[in-house]
């Protein structure tokens, strides 16, 4: 196997006395592993922080083969690393991909989306703007892994009208005359997720208690997920300053 692409860096661990095995995101294939030489090098370790965008190529025998892998610089997201928030989001989403991602199957929607995501979380402009993008992306990965939630029509009644909660169970949507009984067992509905209605704190906090229960129920085994799930916890402490 040879490539030559662009990649985002998901991850990057100390291998040896100088080198790092490196995750990788690719459009092309996926997400890869590689052998960086001088990975922990003063020149090299830099363009191993999560988030940034570099070149590519790799070289590995077979793709069960643990490659070889050579870096350029492309794209750096350094002002990641001035915002408390901005940080949490790149290593919750980079952390969450390098774990739950299976190698070599492509995801071009997820590669191209991370990217805007960490750029949109590098410019620090408006927090509720970072985190619906960030609620996005995680119900774009349960979509792409097979575990999308059907936010479309109520699960009960079929109707498009009046949807005012999510099923834990199902995923699906519940409109309101249906799940005013069971409100306290459901999710609420963010309405920004369906009809671009503003972004508040209130709906971004149910978006980001929805999502995280589904990922964490079917995308995270605990306690395989305990690492990931502290910078999900930051990002959760942030919005109650919003």
């Amino acid at each position: 196997m040879h490539l030559d692409v662009d990649a985002i860096v998901l991850a990057a661990m100390p291998h040896g006395e100088h080198g790092a095995v490196v995750r990788f995101l690719t459009a092309e294939r996926g997400m890869v592993a590689g052998y960086v030489a001088g990975g922990r090098s003063r020149r090299t370790r830099p363009l191993l922080a999560a988030g940034n965008s570099v070149r590519l190529r790799l070289d590995a025998r077979g793709d069960r083969q643990l490659g070889r892998a050579s870096v350029e610089a492309g794209r750096s997201r350094i002002g990641i690393a001035d915002d408390p928030l901005a940080l949490a989001v790149t290593e919750w989403l980079t952390g969450l991909a390098a774990l739950i991602l299976p190698e070599g199957h492509p995801y071009p929607r997820l590669f191209d989306t991370l990217g805007s995501v960490l750029d949109l979380a590098e410019m620090q402009r408006d927090p509720a703007t970072t985190l619906a993008a960030l609620v996005r992306f995680e119900l774009l990965m349960l979509a792409e892994l097979g575990f999308g939630l059907d936010l479309s029509s109520c699960a009960a009644t079929g109707s498009t009208a009046n949807l005012a909660f999510v099923s834990p169970k199902s995923g699906r949507a519940v409109s309101e005359a249906a799940g005013r009984p069971y409100a306290s067992r459901l999710f609420g509905f963010p309405r920004f997720l369906a009809d671009g209605s503003a972004v508040t704190p209130a709906a971004l906090g149910e978006a980001l208690r929805m999502t995280r229960h589904f990922i964490a129920r079917d995308l995270l085994c605990e306690p395989r997920g305990a690492g990931v799930l502290a910078a999900r916890d930051r990002i959760e402490a942030r919005l109650q300053r919003l």
